[in-house]
């Protein structure tokens, strides 16, 4: 999912960075659009997919477990204003553990805006991001019909549970007793009835005008993980209710499902049709498929303006891309193109094959905002159409969805808790696609600042203290955490970090401790310092220079100066620390302090005496976070010294003004 900051995040962050010696970066962002030409372009534009939409499905390789095995049959309809999904499903469950399971948990995620009082309204405050909830639009799941193949009903065996927080008007989390238990890999099928009641559009799901989002829309099992996954020494289910800012975690499997819509709509989803679209008595109906994916996602409207476009690449075989666009973005469909070509293109390259015959991106219409910016296997969405020159953001949104067909929809971490697993990882790899496409270059001096509340990037998402240290730590920090390593172990040793990572974790489930021993096998180092201080923990490098003492010393009849420069380490290690000492005849003289110890002196004797000391001057250490205090001049008159503190003063105090707090 694609983060925004709010303006006071941003204007704090200035703050910071006005306030630091180290405004010697400069941003550059220019715009290079030359492998356009590279890549094919041949549109195949129409108001509505072409007959028989029908892909013949490859020789079957199994990639995943495929624990899940859904069939479903929904249908929309909008003969009230609210709009409602009407459903059932057959739903199959195979016991991969060892034990004997006799309860089945669903996640029921509409129930999240049933009431100001279920946990996700709790703790978001009806916000996500800058989307806010319309007032009153509340949204639901009723469960109607529950039965066992042999048709015994389950109804009086559901039971709503409350695990992380025992908030007894969350029903989010269902458990279902069984009437008979599942051995170890045996299954059970349940069939079962629902309807949904779509909000007005906000966090992932609802209805904007004629828009409909349906995300998480349907009862979707917990996931039961077996002794060893995710270093689980017992077996058991993971449960965790919907939170405020929890994304989700379940297990891969088939899905089948039949989507019945009014005849004036059109419909994107998961996966591929397997039959020709067909009409009868006022509605549409199409049959869709997908194996080896965890979730299942489809949107409608009946102003989408439809266009595909083939595409392959060495690590593409051959994908259809399909675009769903709301009208105000029709005449930007070659830049969705081009953004998810690209990104295919790289992603495929560096993480390894994408395995899906399709992808679908889904453009929603300005009011549709709470819909946008959010990935499902196979299907991504953009931003709403507000703007019709969107700037980079258009490009950046689809590059950075894209990636989390890999981080996230192959590498499957659980979202619930550990975010940056996947939040971290596909902002890193969105920054390089955006640097090596676009020319975009990331101005990590800038994010770096943001880091304003630091917390360890394995807290459970509804840990954190509000969504802006959240946004701020798994998204940027983890990023950040990433190039960190980069710089330690060089950019190609990186890329087959990630590379044997993704390959060795695809379709699995991996946590944070995966990723570190594959790590230390490809680097042959021990990390756990590292992942201790900057992972599990919440530093952020943090070098100072303390104090310096100049005095005048006679040597060998020559008049010299001797300079003591004490520095401290306030953060977490950094293994090179660059130092610079400038000298007032212009010498420059440089070290690199390995960082580990906490304070170093050095003394320097030099013909003239010591002007100024910088740690990190080109800013190479990007999790330094407090550039205020890398920089000491040796000595500052005290008229300019207290002009300077009056003016900072008056700046901070005008820049607070702003903030409105």
């Amino acid at each position: 999912m694609t983060p925004r900051y709010t303006k006071r995040i941003l204007t704090i962050s200035l703050i910071v960075c006005l306030l630091g010696y180290a405004i010697w970066y400069n941003l550059s962002q220019s715009a290079n659009s030359s492998t356009m030409s590279k890549l094919p372009s041949t549109p195949t534009a129409a108001s509505e997919p072409t007959e028989p939409q029908t892909i013949e499905k490859p020789d079957s390789v199994v990639l995943s477990k495929r624990v899940v095995e859904y069939h479903i049959n929904v249908k929309l309809d909008e003969m009230n204003a609210k709009k409602t999904l009407q459903g059932e499903q057959s739903v199959t469950w195979t016991n991969p553990g060892k034990n004997i399971v006799s309860e089945l948990y669903f996640h029921l995620y509409p129930n999240a805006f049933e009431s100001k009082q279920s946990t996700f309204i709790k703790e978001s405050g009806g916000k996500l991001r800058s989307d806010v909830m319309t007032d009153g639009s509340f949204g639901s799941m009723q469960i109607t019909e529950l039965k066992t193949t042999e048709g015994m009903s389950l109804i009086k065996r559901m039971q709503y549970v409350q695990p992380d927080d025992s908030n007894p008007n969350d029903h989010t989390l269902m458990k279902v007793r069984l009437t008979q238990p599942v051995k170890p890999g045996q299954s059970v099928t349940l069939n079962m009835k629902f309807n949904v009641n779509l909000p007005d559009v906000f966090a992932r799901m609802g209805v904007s005008g004629n828009f409909v989002m349906a995300g998480q829309w349907f009862p979707k099992l917990s996931v039961y993980e077996p002794s060893g996954t995710r270093g689980r020494t017992s077996e058991g289910w993971n449960l965790h209710q919907y939170h405020g800012n929890s994304e989700f975690y379940s297990d891969f499997g088939i899905y089948s499902v039949r989507i019945q819509v009014p005849e004036s709509y059109m419909v994107a989803a998961t996966g591929f049709p397997t039959k020709a679209m067909t009409k009868q008595e006022g509605y549409k109906t199409y049959q869709y498929y997908a194996e080896d994916v965890h979730d299942f996602a489809w949107s409608a409207s009946p102003d989408f303006i439809y266009a595909e476009q083939p595409f392959s690449a060495p690590n593409v075989p051959g994908v259809k891309i399909k675009l769903y666009l709301d009208p105000a973005h029709k005449d930007l469909q070659e830049r969705y193109f081009h953004a998810a070509k690209v990104a295919l293109a790289h992603y495929s390259e560096w993480f390894g094959n994408y395995p899906y015959s399709t992808l679908s991106i889904v453009v929603p219409p300005k009011g549709g905002n709470g819909a946008g910016g959010m990935e499902y296997p196979t299907l991504v969405t953009a931003f709403g159409a507000e703007d019709d020159n969107p700037g980079y953001d258009l490009e950046r949104t689809v590059v950075h969805e894209i990636g989390h067909q890999y981080f996230y929809g192959m590498v499957a971490n659980n979202e619930f808790e550990e975010a940056w697993l996947d939040e971290g990882f596909t902002s890193y790899a969105e920054d390089k696609v955006m640097e090596a496409e676009y020319g975009v270059m990331p101005n990590l001096l800038i994010e770096s600042s943001y880091m304003t509340d630091p917390a360890p990037l394995s807290l459970f998402s509804w840990k954190y203290k509000n969504s802006a240290q959240y946004a701020e730590n798994v998204y940027t920090r983890g990023k950040l955490v990433l190039i960190a390593m980069e710089k330690q172990v060089g950019a190609k040793t990186m890329a087959k970090i990630l590379k044997t990572y993704a390959s060795k974790w695809s379709f699995k489930h991996p946590t944070t401790s995966d990723f570190q021993r594959v790590v230390e096998q490809v680097t042959k180092k021990n990390w756990t310092d590292f992942f201790n201080q900057y992972v599990y923990n919440g530093f952020m490098t943090d070098y100072a220079v303390e104090n310096i003492s100049t005095k005048a010393v006679q040597q060998e009849g020559n008049k010299t100066y001797e300079s003591v420069v004490i520095l401290r380490k306030k953060g977490g290690d950094y293994p090179e620390v660059p130092v610079v000492f400038q000298f007032k005849d212009g010498t420059t003289v440089k070290r690199i302090w390995d960082g580990a110890s906490t304070t170093i002196q050095y003394t320097l004797t030099h013909k003239t005496p010591l002007e100024w000391v910088m740690i990190d001057p080109n800013n190479t250490m990007v999790l330094e976070n407090k550039r205020i205090n890398n920089y000491m001049k040796a000595h500052i008159d005290e008229a300019v010294k207290t002009r300077i503190n009056f003016s900072m003063a008056k700046l901070i105090e005008s820049m607070l003004n702003t903030l409105g707090w």
